[in-house]
């Protein structure tokens, strides 16, 4: 359905970035008759909340005993969370229950840093990456916590066996707070360039009449450099003027 570290299909593309299952639909069924490598496809309602919970049932078999899955984050680029080819199967027994922490990915398709950024397709595509507390290394990525070692789950999905089906319950989680995940000052390695604001206009020439005068402009600091970052350039600066309004 998907794979880490590869190009999305046009499927997974449409559904993570617009919500349409049409296309990933009949690329699931085409390659189960290609192949016969799809015994069902399942779904579910959506979580309309930052916070809840949805289910389903889903039937597996000996000879398909793999199940992957896709849940769009709204709003996003082109976000999601899921599963890719998790084996139900112990040996020759099927498992009674799995429980999975579920981190948000990029499908490689949408440079979108924030929730609600605007489209803006990735030429050329990429692939499907994992997003982390400090990748992409941008201040502007939703998920930018270059503090902590590791993102909190969004989400949890378990599957459970129950007489001879399987049920899978989708958790969404919301203010995650794991203690314990913060980085030691100084210890990260991502490194931080400083950000200014853009220069204010020129401030009113200041001097005696018949004398060069001078005007000011300043700008200030919105993100201090750390780790090693490029540091902050200047922000005041000076020029020569006429002084007005003399008399």
């Amino acid at each position: 359905m998907w794979k880490k570290h590869e190009p999305a299909s046009n499927g997974v593309r449409e559904f993570a970035e617009k919500g349409e299952a049409w296309s990933l639909m009949k690329e699931i069924e085409a390659a189960g008759e290609k192949i016969q490598s799809v015994h069902g496809i399942f779904s579910t309602g959506s979580i309309t909340s930052g916070t809840g919970q949805a289910s389903t049932e889903l039937e597996a078999h000996s000879r398909h005993p793999f199940v992957s899955f896709m849940v769009r984050i709204v709003p996003s680029p082109d976000w999601f969370v899921g599963v890719d080819s998790l084996n139900l199967c112990n040996g020759n027994q099927w498992k009674q229950s799995v429980t999975l922490d579920l981190h948000p990915y990029d499908a490689g398709t949408d440079s979108g840093f924030t929730f609600s950024s605007p489209n803006f397709a990735t030429i050329p595509q990429g692939t499907v990456t994992e997003i982390t507390a400090s990748s992409p290394s941008h201040p502007a990525n939703s998920f930018f916590y270059p503090r902590l070692k590791n993102l909190p789950p969004i989400a949890k999905v378990t599957f459970t066996k129950i007489k001879g089906r399987i049920v899978s319950f989708l958790d969404i989680q919301s203010n995650v707070t794991v203690t314990g995940n913060e980085i030691e000052e100084n210890a990260s390695e991502t490194p931080l360039d400083c950000e200014v604001s853009v220069w204010s206009h020129w401030g009113l020439c200041k001097g005696s009449c018949g004398s060069t005068g001078f005007k000011n402009r300043t700008r200030y600091i919105r993100m201090k450099a750390e780790n090693n970052g490029t540091a902050c350039p200047k922000l005041d600066e000076q020029k020569e003027c006429e002084p007005e309004n003399c008399v």
